[in-house]
C-alpha cells in the first residue's frame, strides 16, 4: 500500500512539473511532446470534458494549476454549455488549428462534444500582430492567457502576435480534452456508406483521422476554404498594395524606447508621408507599426513608389497578375520595406534584421486587397441515409476582414461562437434542421456590420448567446423559406419540418433538455444490420491476417481474436495483444467483455464461455450488443502514436540555459568590476562593453551609455550602430530583462524606470498628504482668533472701537 502511495506520489509530481513546463512552452513541438508526456504519466487520453477535464484537474494540484483550472470552471459554469451536456454525443471535426478554428473547438469542447482538430503545418510560425478589441482581451483573460503569457496585454497594449495568440488557444483547447493532430490536411468529406458515417478524405491517405465518423465540420482553413458547397461574393474596390514585415525584436534599449504607431494615414498627417516620400521614394497611405515577438510593420504602398523602386517589374492591369510572385523583386521589396520602418521609426532602430518565416526566408509579403471575398451563407446541412452533417465557415473563411480596420480577430472570435452556438442548436433533437440555418444565417447578418461601438458593452456577460453580444439582434431576420436551399436531404420530410425549441436559448435549461437523445444510427439499405457491422469490423481491422476468415457477424464472437484487436487498434493502453496470443477464444472474449463493461460503460450480455458457442443468447441480443460496440468506437480516432519529448533531455536543456545566463552574468560583473578597480571606465573605446557569450564564445556587443552607471537611450543606440562588423549576433528573447537583473553595463529597461518614477511619485503624494499635529494645533488657534477678533470687545480692546457701528 505504502509503495503504490509513493508510486502514486512520484507520477503526480512528475505531472505537475510537466505541466508547468508546458504552459512556458513556446512551440507546438513542445507543446504537444510535453502534453502527450503528461497524459502518459497521469494515464490520460483526450475525450469529452465530462469524461477528460475531471480526471485531468484532480492530477494536477499545484496551486498554478488549480488557479488556471478556477477560471475553466467559471467558463464552463454558463448556463448555455448546459454543464457540458448540450452537445453530448455530438463528434465534431475542425479544419485548421488558427486563432478562429481553435476558438471555436475550445467552446464545442465545453459544450461536451468530442473534438477533433487538424492542421496542416507541424509548426506555429506566423508572427503578424493582430489587433485586439476589448472583448477579445476580456475573453482571453477569462480562459488564463495571462497564465500562459503574463506579458498579454498588459497596460495598453491592445495587439499580440499570431503565433503566440495560437499557443495560447492550444494549450487551453488541450487542457479541456480537444484531440489535435498536425501535418494532416483535409481534402473533401466522404458521404456514408458501407456501414460508415460521415467522414473526411485527408492527406496522408492512411492517417487514423480518416476513420473518424463526425457529425459537424468546422471550415477554419482561411480564406482558401476547402469545404464544398460555399458560394463566395465579391466586394472590388480601387487597387490597394500592402505590404507586411517582421523584424526581429533584439529586446534592447533602443527598440523599447520606440514608440508604436497604432495607425496613421495620409490624410491626418501629411507632411509625415511627404517628408517620407522625398527622403526615401517609399509613397504609403498608411502605415501601422506593433512591437511583439517581432516589429511589425504593415503599410499600403502606391503603385507608382513600387514601379519607381523597382520592386514591381511591369505594370500591369490585373492585380493578381502585377503582384504575382516572377513580377515582384524580393531583394527590392525588402529594402523598400526596410526603408520604410527606418524612417517610420525616426532611424532608432538600427541594423534591423528580417524575422525568418516557416519557409525560411525573410517574413515579408506583399498581397493585394482591392477584392474582400464573403461567403453567401454561413452553414448548410447534408443528409444522407439518415446521417446528419453540419457545416459550418467560421474566420477567414467566412468573411475576409479589411485589415486596416483591425477587424480579422474580433469577427473570427465572434464567428467562432456564432458557430458554437449553431452547434448546440443542431445537437438538440427538439429543433428542426431548417430552424437551426435560419437563426444561423439570421446572426450572419450581422456579423460584417460589427464594431467596437455597435457590440454590447456588458464584456462580462458574454456567452454563445448571440443575443449577449449584438445589440438589437433579430433572431428571426431569415425566414425559414429563404434557407430551404441549404438542406440537401434525401429524406423529404425534412423539408417539411420546421419546428424550433424555445427553450433552448433560455438561461435555463429543463430537466427534458439537459441530454439531448442519441440518433439511431440505422441505414435506410436493405443491408441486413449484421452484414454492415460486419463490413465496418472488417475495414477497422484489415492490417490483420485473420479478417480474411470472417465471413458472418457471429465470427466476431466466435473467433476470439476480434474483439480484443479492436479495442487494441483505439486503446492500446487497455490491451497487451502479445500476453493474448497463447490464450483460448473464451478467455480472450472475457477479458474483453470486462474491459468495455468497466473501461467503456457498456454492460456485458454474457460470459466468455458463451460468446464461443453463443448457445442460449439471441441473436438479436449479441447483434446490439456488437452494434453498442461499434458505436462506441465510430466516434474515436484509431490511436496514433505521437511524437513525444524526451522528458530527461529536455529538463537538462532547460537547466542548462538557465546556468549559462547565470554564467554569463557573473562574468560581465566581474569584468566591470575589474575594470572599475583599474580607473577604466567598463565601456571601451567605441562605446561597448564586451563580454563572452556561451554559444561559441562569441563576443557580444552590449550597448552603455554614457556615464558609470548608464543612461539614456541615445548612447544605447549609438553602442549598437558602432557595434563591430564582424560580431555574431546574440539573440535571446529576454536578453534586455536578464541584462537589468545583473546589472550588467547598469542598463535599465525603460519601463521599470518609469516604475521607479511612478512609485516615487506615489511616495510624495502620501507623505504630501500627511498632517502634523503641530499643523493643526496652528490652524485651529488661527480660526479661533479670527473669530474672536470679529467681537466688539475684543475690537475696542485693540483701538478700533471707532469702526463698530454705533448704537442709537
Amino acid at each position: 500500500m505504502s509503495e503504490q502511495f509513493t508510486l502514486d506520489h512520484e507520477r503526480a509530481a512528475m505531472a505537475t512539473e510537466m505541466f508547468l513546463h508546458f504552459c512556458a512552452a513556446t512551440t507546438m513541438k513542445q507543446i504537444r511532446g510535453l502534453y502527450w508526456n503528461m497524459l502518459d504519466t497521469i494515464g490520460l487520453r483526450p475525450g469529452p470534458l465530462e469524461e477528460f477535464y475531471p480526471k485531468m484537474k484532480a492530477a494536477i494540484r499545484d496551486w498554478r494549476a488549480q488557479a488556471l483550472f478556477k477560471k475553466f470552471d467559471a467558463r464552463a459554469a454558463h448556463k448555455v454549455y448546459c454543464k457540458g451536456r448540450a452537445a453530448s454525443k455530438t463528434r465534431v471535426l475542425i479544419v485548421g488549428a488558427g486563432p478562429c478554428g481553435l476558438r471555436t473547438a475550445i467552446d464545442a469542447q465545453l459544450l461536451g462534444a468530442k473534438v477533433v482538430v487538424v492542421e496542416k503545418r507541424d509548426r506555429i510560425s506566423r508572427n503578424n500582430v493582430l489587433h485586439l478589441w476589448p472583448f477579445i482581451i476580456h475573453d482571453l483573460k477569462a480562459l488564463g492567457a495571462k497564465k500562459f503569457y503574463g506579458k498579454f496585454c498588459a497596460g495598453s497594449i491592445d495587439h499580440i502576435s499570431i503565433r503566440q495568440l495560437q499557443c495560447i488557444l492550444l494549450k487551453v483547447a488541450l487542457l479541456l480534452g480537444v484531440e489535435m493532430h498536425e501535418g494532416v490536411s483535409f481534402v473533401k468529406e466522404i458521404e456514408p456508406g458501407d456501414g460508415y458515417g460521415w467522414r473526411a478524405s485527408v492527406s496522408p491517405e492512411d492517417h487514423a483521422v480518416s476513420h473518424y465518423e463526425f457529425d459537424v465540420l468546422i471550415g477554419a482553413d482561411g480564406k482558401r476554404n476547402t469545404l464544398e458547397g460555399f458560394q463566395r461574393k465579391e466586394f472590388r474596390g480601387k487597387l490597394a498594395i500592402a505590404i507586411t514585415a517582421n523584424f526581429i525584436n533584439k529586446r534592447t534599449e533602443a527598440e523599447a524606447m520606440v514608440e508604436e504607431i497604432s495607425g496613421v494615414a495620409f490624410i491626418f498627417d501629411q507632411p509625415f508621408f511627404k517628408a517620407l516620400y522625398e527622403k526615401t521614394g517609399c509613397d504609403l497611405e498608411n502605415i501601422v507599426y506593433y512591437k511583439d515577438d517581432t516589429h511589425y510593420f504593415v503599410m499600403t504602398a502606391k503603385k507608382h513608389s513600387l514601379l519607381h523602386r523597382g520592386v514591381i517589374i511591369k505594370d500591369l492591369s490585373d492585380p493578381a497578375e502585377l503582384l504575382a510572385p516572377s513580377n515582384v523583386d524580393k531583394p527590392k521589396l525588402y529594402e523598400y520595406a526596410r526603408d520604410a520602418a527606418n524612417f517610420a521609426t525616426k532611424y532608432q532602430m538600427p541594423n534591423l534584421e528580417f524575422a525568418v518565416n516557416h519557409y525560411g526566408t525573410p517574413d515579408v509579403a506583399v498581397f493585394d486587397f482591392t477584392s474582400i471575398f464573403a461567403a453567401h451563407n454561413s452553414c448548410k446541412v447534408t443528409v444522407r441515409k439518415n446521417y446528419r452533417l453540419l457545416s459550418c465557415l467560421v474566420g477567414d473563411s467566412l468573411l475576409e476582414p479589411f485589415w486596416p480596420t483591425g477587424s480579422g480577430c474580433a469577427r473570427g472570435f465572434l464567428s467562432s461562437m456564432d458557430a458554437a452556438y449553431a452547434i448546440k442548436l443542431f445537437a438538440n433533437p427538439k429543433n428542426s434542421l431548417l430552424a437551426t440555418i435560419a437563426q444561423r444565417e439570421s446572426v450572419y447578418r450581422l456579423l460584417g456590420q460589427t464594431t467596437p461601438e455597435n457590440l454590447n458593452r456588458a464584456f462580462g456577460a458574454y456567452t454563445l448567446d448571440p443575443s449577449t453580444r449584438y445589440k438589437n439582434l433579430n433572431k428571426a431576420s431569415v425566414q425559414i423559406g429563404q434557407v430551404k436551399h441549404l438542406l440537401d436531404t434525401d429524406d423529404p420530410a425534412l423539408l417539411e419540418q420546421t419546428f424550433f425549441d424555445t427553450n433552448a436559448i433560455a438561461s435555463a435549461v429543463s430537466p427534458a433538455t439537459e441530454l439531448p437523445a442519441k440518433r439511431k444510427r440505422r441505414t435506410v439499405d436493405v443491408v441486413p444490420l449484421g452484414a454492415t457491422l460486419l463490413r465496418w469490423l472488417k475495414a477497422q481491422l484489415k492490417d490483420s491476417g485473420f479478417v480474411q476468415e470472417l465471413a458472418e457477424p457471429a465470427e466476431c464472437f466466435t473467433n476470439g481474436k476480434v474483439l480484443c484487436t479492436l479495442i487494441h487498434r483505439y486503446r492500446p493502453d487497455l490491451v497487451n495483444l502479445e500476453e493474448l496470443a497463447d490464450f483460448s477464444a473464451d478467455v480472450c472474449n472475457e477479458h474483453a467483455f470486462n474491459i468495455f463493461e468497466n473501461q467503456l460503460g457498456i454492460p456485458r450480455v454474457m460470459s466468455g464461455q458463451e460468446s464461443v458457442t453463443l448457445s442460449g443468447v439471441e441473436p438479436k441480443v449479441w447483434l446490439n450488443y456488437l452494434e453498442q460496440v461499434c458505436d462506441v468506437f465510430r466516434g474515436e480516432v484509431p490511436h496514433v502514436k505521437h511524437i513525444k519529448l524526451d522528458y530527461a533531455e529536455f529538463k537538462q536543456k532547460q537547466e542548462t540555459n538557465v546556468e549559462a545566463w547565470s554564467k554569463l552574468g557573473r562574468m560581465a560583473a566581474v569584468q566591470r568590476m575589474a575594470a572599475l578597480a583599474s580607473g577604466v571606465h567598463p565601456a571601451d573605446k567605441d562605446g561597448e562593453l564586451l563580454h563572452r557569450g556561451t554559444k561559441g564564445d562569441c563576443i557580444v556587443p552590449v550597448a552603455t551609455a554614457s556615464g558609470p552607471y548608464g543612461g539614456g537611450a541615445n548612447a544605447g543606440a549609438a553602442g549598437a550602430a558602432t557595434a563591430r562588423p564582424n560580431a555574431k549576433n546574440y539573440y535571446h528573447p529576454n536578453a534586455e530583462e536578464e541584462r537589468y537583473k545583473r546589472g550588467v553595463g547598469g542598463v535599465a529597461s525603460p519601463q521599470n524606470v518609469t516604475m521607479r518614477r511612478m512609485r516615487k511619485r506615489r511616495s510624495n503624494e502620501k507623505s504630501g498628504n500627511i498632517v502634523s499635529i503641530e499643523s493643526v494645533r496652528i490652524f485651529l488657534i488661527s480660526l479661533c482668533l479670527s473669530i474672536l477678533g470679529l467681537t466688539p470687545p475684543f475690537t475696542r480692546l485693540l483701538g478700533y472701537g471707532r469702526l463698530l457701528p454705533q448704537q442709537v
